[in-house]
């Protein structure tokens, strides 16, 4: 069966693409929706991303059109996304097959110490949304503690989202973050916010901490790009797909993401609409793990276990600060997945981010280590660190890479 359109709905009649319309309705009809913490919102379990829907108008619109129709009803963009704002905004003027107060658009817009700022770039994104409300508002990138000082401070940004709740141009206040893990528990803990977006993923647990303590806040929990920055599962490496098997390395991944109860939905972010296939045809799993897939999530813990031997680095993070500023269990993170997982490409794109994108991936390359020693008694496996670190940038280290924000 061909390209085929749906019935028009409120002046809605996009083209869906690439799929029969039996198929279609089952998805739409099988998405499984969660609650979104205190918010009180239902959102689908999975929601668009926009960052990478740019190439046109035309594409976006065709994206969200039929994201809304295999049944996502959280639509999620930022500031800082090129020109994301005004494509979603044409979308939804469009004419759609649900009406507004049936879908949740969130925008995220960057911390600032000023509240006039951030009163201004609230202003904008309603026009360039052509909205005059917004469902959610996430403070975008709050990254560090100076961020979380603004946050915090009587004039600061947050002074003007206050505001903003209370005449109605918002209705739910979050932050997403790529910070330190402390940082994002002292966040969380100030009561200031409804929800979280963070990165969180079978290859990266690190923020488990968080979640939990978003659960016990009752705050929404968002996670991030969890197939590109989770690995770039759209396209594993043969090892990883074998170590898989029965499921792709990206269903893997969701299934460990919906599994828990605590996490309301993962961000999807296609470039076109075609991109939505895979990730939707799981839009029902919320079970728990089948033994099935218990099996093949311990199968990669012991492969990685055997694989790195002596030189697996835990991920404690004991041997922090660098006095050099390398983010040592970042890299040594990167290193487990190439060596145990042939993930070099991933661990590639993530290293030459490294001194190239600021507060959104702090740290500098390994290459930088001088050999001081300060980080090898606080290690608990006893790893040759400097050695490792030397390792990884010969295996990752190459032409710097381009910051997609989000």
């Amino acid at each position: 069966m061909g390209k085929q359109r749906l019935p028009a709905s409120g002046g809605w009649a996009g083209i869906i693409v690439g799929w029969e319309l039996s198929t279609l309705f089952n998805l739409r009809h099988s998405m499984k929706f969660r609650r979104f913490g205190k918010t009180n919102l239902h959102l689908s379990l999975f929601s668009l991303g926009t960052m990478r829907c740019l190439a046109s108008e035309d594409i976006a619109c065709q994206t969200v059109e039929q994201a809304i129709a295999l049944g996502i009803n959280h639509l999620e963009t930022a500031r800082g996304y090129g020109r994301s704002e005004f494509f979603l905004g044409a979308a939804l003027k469009s004419g759609l097959p649900v009406p507004r107060s049936q879908l949740y658009v969130t925008t995220k817009i960057p911390p600032t110490a000023d509240a006039a700022l951030m009163a201004q770039a609230i202003d904008e994104s309603l026009e360039r949304l052509g909205l005059d409300y917004l469902d959610g508002l996430a403070i975008h990138g709050l990254n560090t503690w100076e961020h979380l000082e603004w946050v915090k401070a009587s004039q600061g940004c947050m002074k003007a989202v206050q505001e903003a709740v209370a005449d109605g141009r918002v209705r739910h206040v979050g932050f997403s973050t790529h910070g330190f893990l402390e940082v994002i528990l002292a966040a969380i803990a100030t009561d200031l916010f409804e929800f979280v977006n963070l990165h969180y993923t079978y290859f990266f647990q690190r923020n488990a901490a968080a979640i939990a303590l978003a659960h016990q806040k009752d705050m929404g929990v968002f996670i991030i790009s969890p197939a590109d920055k989770g690995g770039m599962l759209y396209t594993p490496p043969p090892t990883l797909e074998y170590l898989c098997q029965p499921f792709s390395p990206l269903e893997l991944n969701y299934r460990f993401l919906l599994s828990d109860p605590w996490i309301t939905t993962l961000s999807v972010g296609p470039a076109n609409p075609q991109e939505l296939k895979s990730p939707l045809a799981l839009a029902d799993q919320d079970h728990p793990l089948t033994p099935e897939e218990i099996e093949a999530l311990n199968r990669l813990q012991i492969h990685q276990m055997r694989a790195l031997a002596t030189e697996r680095c835990s991920q404690c993070y004991a041997c922090l600060p660098c006095p050099e500023g390398i983010h040592i269990p970042e890299v040594l993170r990167l290193r487990n997945l190439a060596v145990a997982y042939d993930m070099t490409q991933f661990g590639q794109y993530r290293y030459r981010m490294f001194e190239n994108a600021g507060h959104w991936f702090p740290g500098n390359k390994a290459n930088r280590c001088t050999d001081c020693g300060e980080c090898l008694p606080k290690c608990p496996e006893q790893l040759n660190i400097p050695n490792l670190l030397q390792d990884t940038h010969q295996r990752l280290n190459g032409a710097p890479g381009r910051r997609l924000w989000g």
